[in-house]
Order: C-alpha cells, then structure tokens, then sequence
C-alpha cells in the first residue's frame, strides 16, 4: 500500500516558476515592469486592445493577469513592490470615449491621455499581404523611439521621461543584434497636438545582389519549370510579389556590426532594415498631468488653466481633508481600543461570578452531604418500590444523574404472581380471533366487500379493502374509514 503523502503537493508549473526566481538575472530583476488593466465597464473591444497592449509590454509584464470587480487600486500598488513592478498602464471607458493613463509606482506621477481613435492588432494584419509574426518576437523587449518629443515645455519632458523608462535601457557594447525583432515608436505631430504609437516588426535583408539571388538565399528553391534556365529566374527579378520588391535606399541600408540571423546577413555586411507594422495603433492626446498615482496636485492641464490663488485655495482644502481623514481615523482607533478594553473587563468579571458561584456551591455541598443522595433515593424508591438500604447509598459532594444504562442490561420490571403468561404477560402472543367480534374478526380474502356491523355506525355500510387492509372506498358511511384491515 503507498505511503499517503502530507502537505500539499506541488505542481511542476509552481517548482519551475521557484526555480526562475531564484535564478533570474540581476539585469532582468531591474528591469522596469508593467501591470496593464482596464477599469470599469469597457466593453469587448477595449478588453481586446488591453490584450494587444500587453503583448507589447512583453516580457516584462503580466500576460494572463486577472482582474476582478472588487480589486482596488490599493490591491495592485500593494503587490507592486514584491513583484518588482514599476509601472502601471490603466484603460477606461466614458460616454464620451476611452482614457488612457500611465503611472509610476508607487507615488506617481501619472499621465492622462484620451485616445481619439485606435486599431487593433487584429485589424492591422487584416490590411497586410504576407503578415511577419511569430513567437520568438515578444521573448525580448522592444526598442523604443521617440520622434519629435524634445520640446520645451515640462510635459514633453514628463512624456519623454514616462516612455523612456517604461522599457529597459540598451547597453550599446553588450547589445545583440538578434535580441531586437521589434520597435515601439512615440511620435509627436505639433500641428494637431497628438502623440501617435505604433508597434512595428523589424526584418534584416541583405544588400549587394539582385532579388532573385536574394529570393534564392533567402526561401526554399522555387519552382522553375517555367524558365529553360537559371539565368532567366535570376535576371528577370524571381518572380517578387509588390511586398518582397520594396525597394531599399539609404534610408534604411546599415553596415550590419555583427551576424544577424537570416539568410545572407553577414557581418560587416551592407544589409537593409524594413519594419512591418503588427497593431495595435493609437492615437493620443495629453489632458493632464497628476502629482500622485492617479491623484494629487495637477501640475499640467492642456485645458483648465488656474490662478496662484485659485491653486493656493485647492491646496488649503487638499491639506483640511487630509486633517479630517487623520482624525477621523485617530477617532475610530481610539473607539477600538476602548471596546477591546470594556470586552476583556466583562470576561474578568464573569470569570470571578463563575469561581464565586463554584465556591457557594461546593461549601453548600459540604454542609449539606444528605441531600447530594436526595436523586439517588428517590430513584431507587421508584424503581424498586421499596426503602433503600443506608450503607447502599453514599454521599457525594456534588449531584449527578445516573449514567445510561446499556440496552443489553437494562431492569426488568418485576411481574406480578396474579399476571399470566397469556396474553397479558408475553408481548408477542398473538389472540386467535373468530368471527363475530367485530371488525378484528373479518376473514377473507383482500379486495372482497364484506359486511361491518358497528354499533352506533350505522350498520350494513359496504366497505371495499385492498392490497395490505388499506381502504379505498366507502359507501354509504357517515366519515372516511382510517386505518388498516385486522388480519
């Protein structure tokens, strides 16, 4: 027979995630986190685009994070610091449209933005001809770009600051070039005061020779059954779609420093960088600027503007509500103290009523032993129907009642000598009965109407008995018939 285990065993999901703890790497442990959720009701389509975001935070964040209506903000920010999470992305929806905030735990500041329009992932692929996604692109972080965000002004250098650190930072002498397969880009538009976000895919592809050598290179052997020779596939382009013809400049072309995976990617190599976009797309603009996580002083507002003394005003009644909190909760600590304080004051004293009624009584036992046999006697007596003897009864200082005899040795009662052992004495005899009697004395067999003369009935009712005497119907009499045939 195995040997049962105790405790609670555990999974091989929950020793690998130990394992992964205590082996991660100090780069990877100080590297930024991000919890992205949605409060609120947001609707299928928002929950979708926090997915989407998700994707784009990996590895560093949490991907099957489940949120819960009664889950607070203080729950998040609680769980914040253990799990070394550094920031929080929070999407909502009102009747007037979706919100999108960026906070930095756990004081802030934090970032308001109203998405004017957005695209998911899913709808981004749909527009694209050969779609460039795989599993190995969200193993590393992505690299981020901030176009046309060094302005002057406090709140670029707030935006700037929120982006940058949100992703962890590129050391250029240890970097490897096949750890980038993605890019986030951070453009600002002057004219329309927007910030716009896009997610691209990044794909290396070898400069220096024409396409079809690089189709060749770079795919299987295509099918040349058309051309009567090689020459023919090479010098007429391979054959390329409009997607895999786009044509590379010096925009794009780099000297590659180090081997990159792929076909023909050589190092010190010329080589072409494209970027295929993968969703999701938004379009923001800053309303404010917050102080603390989600409250606080607004130190940027892009549509409320407000005077020293209007600011000196919302700050005294900042710091009032702040007194009365305090106090408020000074007061309810004190009021616990003294409950805790009359509750262990009432348990002393019904703790001393026990002791002193324990003392009366046993001092009462004692000067009285007599009547502790009072129960006993009277038992005995009704029992045995005569005077107990005194030796037989001994005193006791408390009274109790008997224990329960066991069933196997319970007290016969004592049978009279005028009694028979008819009828009357034996429990289980069974009197002959013969007709005449009654309704005891009825033979026959079930289901026959017989005749029932009762006297003060009515006599000659007709009664009809079935299967075990039960009765199912009457004729004739003056109420139902109860009870069961006599046998």
């Amino acid at each position: 027979m195995a040997r049962k285990k105790s405790g609670k065993r555990k999974g091989k999901a929950a020793k690998q995630a130990r394992q992964n703890a205590e082996y991660e790497r100090e780069d990877l442990k100080k590297a930024p986190h991000t919890f992205v959720i949605a409060r609120g009701k947001v609707g299928n389509n928002v929950g979708q685009l926090v997915t989407d975001m998700r994707r784009v935070m990996e590895p560093f964040t949490a991907s099957n994070l489940k949120v819960r209506k009664k889950n607070v903000l203080k729950d998040f920010v609680a769980v914040a610091g253990p799990l070394g999470v550094t920031h929080l992305v929070i999407f909502t929806k009102t009747e007037k449209g979706v919100n999108m905030k960026f906070s930095r735990l756990p004081r802030g500041p934090t970032l308001s933005f109203k998405v004017e329009n957005y695209s998911l992932c899913k709808d981004v692929l749909s527009t694209l001809k050969r779609q460039q996604t795989y599993a190995s692109q969200f193993q590393h972080s992505p690299l981020l770009v901030l176009n046309n965000l060094a302005r002057e002004g406090m709140h670029f250098k707030l935006m700037s600051t929120m982006f940058q650190n949100m992703f962890p930072s590129i050391n250029i002498h240890k970097l490897k070039l096949n750890t980038i397969k993605r890019c986030v880009l951070f453009t600002y538009d002057p004219d329309t005061n927007m910030v716009d976000f896009r997610h691209y895919n990044i794909k290396v592809v070898p400069m220096g020779m024409s396409r079809g050598v690089k189709k060749l290179l770079q795919s299987k052997v295509p099918n040349l059954k058309k051309y009567e020779d090689v020459s023919e596939y090479i010098l007429g382009g391979g054959n390329l779609s409009e997607s895999e013809a786009e044509p590379d400049g010096d925009q794009n072309e780099v000297d590659l420093p180090q081997e990159v995976a792929g076909r023909g990617n050589e190092a010190s190599q010329k080589s072409a960088i494209r970027l295929t976009e993968i969703g999701p797309r938004l379009r923001l603009q800053l309303v404010k600027i917050e102080e603390g996580l989600c409250e606080g002083d607004v130190i940027f507002h892009q549509f409320v503007t407000k005077s020293a003394k209007e600011i000196e005003e919302l700050k005294e009644r900042r710091e009032e509500k702040k007194m009365i909190k305090a106090q408020r909760k000074a007061e309810q600590a004190a009021n616990i103290k003294k409950k805790e304080q009359l509750k262990e004051e009432n348990k002393q004293r019904s703790l001393e009523g026990i002791k002193r009624k324990q003392t009366e009584n046993t001092a009462v036992n004692e000067e009285n032993p007599e009547d502790s046999s009072d129960y006993d006697t009277k038992y005995f007596r009704q029992e045995v129907g005569e005077e107990p003897d005194a030796d037989l009864m001994l005193s006791r200082t408390s009274k109790r009642r008997p224990a329960k005899e066991d069933s196997s040795e319970k007290r016969k009662r004592p049978r009279s000598q005028s009694q028979p052992h008819g009828a009357q004495g034996n429990r289980n005899f069974k009197k002959q009965r013969s007709e005449g009697q009654g309704k005891s004395g009825f033979k026959g067999q079930r289901g026959f109407k017989r005749k029932q003369f009762d006297e003060g009935k009515g006599g000659g009712e007709q009664k009809k008995f079935g299967p075990k005497g039960k009765v199912y119907r009457v004729k004739g009499a003056k109420g139902p018939m109860k009870g069961k045939r006599s046998r």
